[in-house]
This record gives structure tokens, C-alpha cells and sequence, in this order.
């Protein structure tokens, strides 16, 4: 696939970037960590390779936090409202990207549930429970 060219940015809107690359992975994971750091039963993250990333505002409210015994696992947040924003990962010389910071459409869709033995019991998995297109009925 050609170079993706992404806009995104934090649940207050005080950060915002763009991010020009290759996408390279589209998961959604379901470790313990990746669960943790959501607060979900997984999350989802695209991996673009040869890639820039720029702060088009707020970078001076970026937080990092990497977990100490991870090889590469860390999550870069906006340190007014916690929400996950794009990051460098320089042992992969690539930029992930959390799926729900993206305010751009992309032409990608997920490609694999990765780390499914480690998934919660109560994960989400595609099966048939019912959709809302808002709240269910009362």
C-alpha cells in the first residue's frame, strides 16, 4: 500500500498531529497491558513504517510512560484528559498510532486479533450480540 497521511489527536483537542508513512500492521491486541492501558478488552494501534510524525499542536502536554520490563511497550497520552496519542518507537524505527486518535479516514482495516491466549474471558470477539447505532432502547 502507498503512503497513508493521518490526522489525529487527543479527546480535548489541545494535542493534534499528523503522521506520514507506510502502514505496515493494523491489530487489534489483546494483551494485559494493552487492556490495561485502554481500559478496554483490547486495543487497536496501526504501525506505520518509514514514517513522520508531526506535532501540529500541544506537544508540550505530551506524557510518556513506558513499562519498565517491556521490551518496547509504552503509551504516549496528553496529560489533560489521558488520552493515547501517536508515538515513535524507535526500536522499530516506526510510528504507532492508537485507532481511536485518528480523526482521518484510512483506507486500512484491521488485519489480525493478536495475543488472543491472553485475551479476557469477556473480550469482544465478532460474534452476534446485538448493534446500536447509539444507546439500546431503555
Amino acid at each position: 500500500m502507498s503512503q497513508l497521511n493521518i490526522n489525529g489527536g487527543c479527546l480535548c483537542g489541545e494535542i493534534q498531529f499528523e503522521v506520514s508513512g507506510d502502514p505496515k500492521t493494523f491489530y487489534h491486541c489483546h494483551c494485559k497491558r494493552c487492556r490495561k492501558a485502554s481500559g478496554t478488552g483490547h486495543a487497536t494501534n496501526l504501525l506505520l513504517t518509514d514514517a513522520t510524525l508531526t506535532w501540529k499542536k500541544g506537544q508540550q502536554l505530551l506524557k510518556f510512560y513506558k513499562v519498565p520490563d517491556a521490551e518496547r511497550f509504552g503509551r504516549q497520552f496528553c496529560s489533560n484528559c489521558g488520552s493515547a496519542v501517536a508515538r515513535f518507537v524507535p526500536e522499530l524505527n516506526a510510528v504507532m498510532i492508537p485507532a481511536g486518535s485518528m480523526d482521518s479516514d484510512v483506507p486500512v482495516k484491521p488485519q489480525a486479533r493478536i495475543f488472543w491466549d491472553s485475551r479476557a474471558e469477556w473480550t469482544c470477539s465478532g460474534d452476534a450480540l446485538p448493534m446500536f447505532a447509539e444507546y439500546p432502547p431503555r
